[in-house]
């Protein structure tokens, strides 16, 4: 089976903790701009935003292997939900770095950033779905492990 692991450890997951942190951080940066923390909020989220976007396009080929590595039609299913709402994400983010970079005070770009973060919230609950009731990336333990 073709799948990307390091070690015993899926890469997928190890990835996609640096855009969603990213982003999340984008709309902590929109909501501190809002209660008046000043320009440099915004300038931040402009580079968090940009680089999530970087960080999302790099971990979506190994999630992307692992996808065609899915045999069993129901997670599949859930992998290509998990693919088009993370893809959906990094357009949305596309769109938001570019607003930012016209207009640093966006307010498109504020709700876009929420719509973002709602989006990789729903898409990390499928990836959940896909581990934990799932097993996808679980190897079992051998009983000489235990």
């Amino acid at each position: 089976m073709l799948s990307t692991s390091f070690k015993g450890h899926p890469i997928h997951p190890i990835l996609v903790v640096l855009p969603l942190g990213l982003w999340t951080f984008a709309l902590v940066c929109d909501i501190a701009a809002l209660l008046g923390g000043g320009p440099g909020w915004q300038t931040t989220a402009l580079y968090v935003t940009g680089g999530g976007v970087v960080g999302a396009l790099l971990a979506a080929i190994p999630g992307l292997i692992d996808l065609l590595a899915i045999t069993d039609a129901k997670v599949r299913r859930i992998a290509i939900w998990h693919m088009v709402l993370n893809l959906l994400a990094v357009a949305i983010f596309a769109v938001v770095f570019w607003l930012r970079w016209q207009a640093p005070d966006s307010r498109a770009a504020m709700l876009l950033t929420l719509l973002g973060v709602l989006a990789i919230g729903r898409s990390g609950w499928l990836g959940g779905e896909m581990v934990y009731r799932h097993g996808m990336g679980v190897q079992q333990r051998r009983s000489s492990e235990s």
